[in-house]
């Protein structure tokens, strides 16, 4: 597996934000995540350079927003809102397929989605919630969508989670945390499932599609309403002083999509350029990882034979 370059020239020439209009042509970008916080920032930045979006959320209310100030920016025709529970794998599929019988190509997946479960909770299928949006939308997602990403000419997958951060562990014999949950213990495994994702992806033979793990840092983003209310009111006084714009913490991406890394995987961690020797980058446990993921899809929700 190639280490990324460190040199600081990488990032400030290659990953910098864009600010005139695509001059090439436009590209199509699936978001998860797309109508809150960074997601829906970018969502809008990148439609209105010229880009066509589908951004994936729960909420039609706020799928109806996007649209509305999608339509106010110029960029209205632009923007798809795809509804679907991304803690679902049914409904992730249904949205996979979707998109497929709709574009023949899609240059870059950018996968956001995540919320915060203060209690275990299970879905219907039987899966921990946080295990299930945070990690395994974006491995059906990264996986299922390749064969449109290896259509296009310079295909990029950018997962926003934690790299970086060492804390947290994958729980191999407690996936879903059945025996004691606690909301920061799902929010670290998931994070470290995701470092594994990108490890394992990138690490396919012959994969044109360049994958990106990328830690934006504690941002002014996301839905805090299921957190309970002192935890709310102690991350909003603490954002007033250290959080980073939103802004701010997108402007890479737009280098992420518009010039994709040369190595398979990349790994960045707010301004720096991370190497991929990292214990949370461990190529054996992102094999391993990879496998009990599959096994938990072939045993329990079975790709239907008829796709």
């Amino acid at each position: 597996m190639m280490v990324v370059r460190t040199n600081s020239n990488y990032l400030r020439k290659s990953h910098m934000p864009v600010h005139e209009s695509n001059a090439h042509q436009p590209r199509v970008i699936v978001i998860s995540g797309g109508t809150d916080g960074m997601g829906r920032a970018l969502t809008l930045a990148r439609a209105e350079r010229g880009d066509r979006i589908i951004a994936l959320g729960s909420n039609p209310a706020k799928g109806r927003n996007l649209e509305t100030e999608a339509d106010r920016i110029g960029a209205g025709d632009r923007v798809q809102f795809l509804r679907v529970d991304l803690s679902s794998v049914e409904s992730t599929r249904r949205a996979i397929r979707e998109i497929a019988a709709r574009h023949q190509a899609i240059d870059a997946l950018c996968l956001f989605a995540n919320r915060q479960s203060p209690k275990h909770t299970m879905t219907g299928e039987g899966l921990e919630r946080t295990f299930a949006l945070y990690y395994l939308s974006r491995y059906l997602l990264s996986h299922e969508l390749s064969p449109l990403l290896r259509r296009s000419t310079a295909p990029v997958i950018v997962n926003i989670a934690g790299v970086g951060i060492t804390k947290g562990a994958i729980r191999w014999d407690d996936l879903q945390l059945e025996r004691k949950y606690s909301m920061i213990t799902a929010q670290l495994q998931a994070g470290r499932a995701n470092d594994l994702l990108g490890v394992h992806y990138a690490s396919q033979a012959d994969n044109p599609v360049r994958y990106v793990l990328y830690h934006p840092g504690f941002t002014k983003s996301g839905d805090l309403r299921p957190l309970p209310v002192a935890a709310r009111l102690f991350i909003r006084a603490a954002a007033k002083f250290a959080a980073r714009p939103v802004e701010q913490s997108i402007a890479p991406l737009h280098g992420f999509i518009d010039n994709p890394p040369s190595a398979p995987l990349t790994a960045i961690d707010r301004d720096t350029s991370l190497p991929l020797t990292l214990k949370t980058l461990d190529p054996t446990d992102a094999e391993r990882l990879a496998e009990a993921t599959k096994t938990l899809l072939d045993t329990r929700l079975p790709k239907p034979t008829t796709e």
